[in-house]
């Protein structure tokens, strides 16, 4: 087998390229490689420096992930990169693309780093629940200063190579044929000695130790951000022992540390749920030589909240759009939130002026429906009825030319339904986005009886064009996440009626680690959202809070009151309503437990993903976890509901459903997949 590793002689300089596509991942054999290269410069005097470089569209961007979970090949990255740093010879990393985890260590490892203007560098392990393994805690510091390190390890992000250049994380900037510059920097630097090695500076460590508070203050500022997770509290006590301790002792912390969340729960989750963004793209049953159609101008039906955040979506990526709505005014104020969105991201340096002229640019609004016929996508996002939504449909049937895909972004409504106003259901799709939808990761791509293969196909790869993490689902009320909300909202207000108040319900779930719980939520989307309209028909506990015009925060009173500021206390009035209600039922008030709540409102889950698999609603278990981590917050440390269940044992979910079947009544029914699962000790995911 051809080694990834080959090398070559430039005059003195010996050059070590990887070539191991797509990413240069630091699998075995590149590890392998790159320590024969810096035996072979050790052991030749005609080479009196060393350039590591790499083919293809990027350096070394990390781990090989196909390693992950099995056992360890000789040699171990912390060895390759001690084995580079001690090379008797200056090393000189030659840096583009990005420089990410394993890659940033391998180059840290290296005497001097030089990178083209376009390079990213950073330490994503934390979004595997992981810390850099390879000395990184320890030398990032060290070479970039403890408080950029702190946020680079503990948030996972990237920075630019102007950035890294400025905190001497990168020597050299340059621009033109990076590997002929490299070998001219090595020879500027092939005789200074001593060579200088990340794990022996000090200065930058001298410096954050005149600040005694560094770390305190760093975790008060994060602290939200943080909450639950595990990872980023052990980063930042691995970067507490380089100021602590020489190298060679803060780095078997910094081992003992990764391996204590290595063998963590969290570790597992975080790594799972990567794996199952990846599967999410892939649709089982469409051959992969499918070609997607040419989309080339999005129309969008409706300039409200959902339209135009959707709309921003395609501006942003470079896709002209038609925006239509039937009044002046609304159009005016639509596209008007557009442009303020849009300001309001330049004003936090996302973007530049020029940028948000250019997606404006790209614009077309417009009155005129007939202005649709020459968008190869539209996509309706009015309000959820099915008679509009009908309505709408039978009018593009006769506009939109031959061959334009048709997507409604319902959240509830049957899509099939829908296609049917139309004479081309195989060009019907549903494309649910989240909200607010220019913010939003998911969208749930609703995959009608008769959508022809290439429509699903374009809907996957547009949603990765607009940035977007797409996941098919099948015709049901409420697709995959709306239809698992469903019995998690039957549940908890019926908790209310037995004596559970909306304050313990929502705190069981943020402990959980939800964003918030299911009242918090109600009242930030709206009370009123799918109400009636009519306050003389009170049928529920809804049904009476907006009635009175306890619509949620934007009324300042919904399930909780609200001050000025939209800061929560509970309500004694709401707390009225609840006892009048719980009078008129019947109920009889006894105390709640914590775990009856999440039996009934996340255990309830569970079993409704179950059905939905059943139903072959959804393509695998992972796709319905990341539907509720992208788009209802579901804490990514869990895993998602059917990958937390898998952990919990899916034994004791049942069980705990059993212990609770009684109370919730006819409203629930068993999963017979759940059932089948647990009796021969499976798991939904793997």
């Amino acid at each position: 087998m051809t080694s990834p590793i080959s090398t070559h002689k430039h005059g003195s300089t010996l050059i070590v390229t990887s070539n191991n596509p797509p990413v240069n991942a630091l699998g075995a054999a590149v590890r392998q490689g790159l320590v024969a290269a810096i035996e072979q410069a050790t052991g030749d005097d005609a080479i009196h420096s060393v350039v590591i470089t790499c083919a293809g569209q990027t350096f070394f961007a990390g781990a090989d992930i196909t390693e992950f979970g099995k056992p360890p090949v000789m040699p171990w990255l912390p060895e390759v990169v001690d084995i580079i740093e001690n090379c008797p010879k200056p090393v000189i990393a030659a840096i583009h693309g990005t420089a990410l985890g394993g890659g940033l260590e391998v180059a840290l490892g290296c005497h001097y780093r030089v990178a083209v203007p376009s390079a990213k560098f950073g330490v994503p392990e934390v979004k595997l629940g992981l810390l850099p393994g390879a000395g990184g805690t320890q030398r990032l510091p060290r070479v970039a200063g403890v408080p950029k390190a702190l946020e680079m390890v503990t948030g996972g992000g990237m920075i630019g190579a102007a950035e890294a250049a400025s905190i001497g994380l990168v020597d050299r900037l340059i621009e033109g044929d990076l590997v002929q510059h490299a070998v001219a920097f090595a020879n500027e630097v092939k005789d200074i000695r001593p060579l200088p090695k990340s794990s022996e500076r000090d200065d930058k460590l001298a410096e954050a130790r005149a600040n005694p508070a560094i770390f305190a203050d760093f975790r008060k500022a994060n602290a939200r951000k943080m909450k639950g997770f595990e990872a980023p509290e052990l980063n930042i006590q691995a970067v507490e022992a380089a100021l602590a301790k020489p190298y060679a002792e803060g780095v078997l912390d910094e081992r003992r540390l990764f391996m204590q969340l290595m063998s963590g729960s969290q570790a597992r989750a975080q790594q799972y749920f990567f794996f199952a963004e990846r599967k999410a793209s892939k649709i089982d049953d469409i051959p992969a030589y499918t070609k997607p159609r040419d989309i080339r101008r999005v129309g969008v039906i409706g300039a409200g909240t959902m339209g135009g955040g959707i709309s921003m979506n395609f501006l942003s990526a470079g896709i002209p759009v038609t925006i239509v709505e039937m009044a002046q005014d609304a159009l005016d104020r639509g596209t008007g939130t557009m442009r303020k969105n849009y300001e309001a991201t330049a004003a936090k340096g996302r973007m530049t002026a020029d940028q948000v002229e250019q997606a404006m640019g790209a614009l077309t609004p417009t009155l005129d429906f007939s202005a649709l016929a020459d968008c190869d996508l539209i996509i309706e996002a009015v309000f959820e009825t099915m008679e509009i939504k009908k309505d709408i449909f039978g009018k593009l049937d006769k506009i939109a030319k031959p061959g334009a895909i048709l997507a409604s972004n319902t959240s509830y409504l049957n899509v099939d339904e829908i296609a049917a106003a139309t004479s081309r259901p195989q060009d019907v799709v549903g494309l649910h986005f989240f909200s607010p939808a220019n913010v939003m990761k998911l969208l749930e791509v609703v995959r009608g009886a008769r959508t022809e293969s290439d429509v699903l196909v374009t809907a996957m790869a547009l949603a990765k064009r607009i940035k977007k993490v797409a996941v098919v689902a099948g015709v049901c009320h409420g697709f995959i996440g709306n239809r698992m909300l469903m019995p998690r909202q039957v549940e908890a207000t019926k908790l209310l009626l037995e004596g559970a108040t909306p304050d313990q319900i929502d705190r069981v779930h943020v402990e959980f680690g939800m964003p918030m719980g299911p009242f918090q939520m109600a009242d930030l989307a709206g009370v009123d959202i799918g109400w009636h309209r009519d306050p003389t028909r009170i049928e529920n506990i809804r049904d009476a809070l907006a009635a009175e015009g306890r619509w949620g925060q934007k009324k300042s009173a919904g399930f909780y009151d609200y001050d000025e500021k939209r800061r929560p206390s509970p309500s004694p009035r709401v707390q009225e309503i609840i006892d009048d209600f719980r009078t008129r039922e019947g109920v009889q008030k006894r105390d709640i437990t914590d775990q009856e709540i999440i039996e009934r409102t996340l255990y309830t889950m569970v079993n409704e993903g179950a059905k939905i698999l059943e139903e072959g609603m959804a393509q695998r278990a992972s796709d319905i976890d990341v539907v509720w981590v992208y788009g209802y917050g579901w804490p990514v440390y869990r895993g998602g509901p059917m990958h937390w269940a898998d952990g919990e044992g899916l034994d004791k979910i049942v069980a705990g459903l059993k212990n609770q079947e009684q109370r919730m009544g006819s409203d629930f029914s068993f999963s017979q997949l759940l059932l089948d699962t647990a009796a021969s000790g499976g798991k939904f995911t793997r």
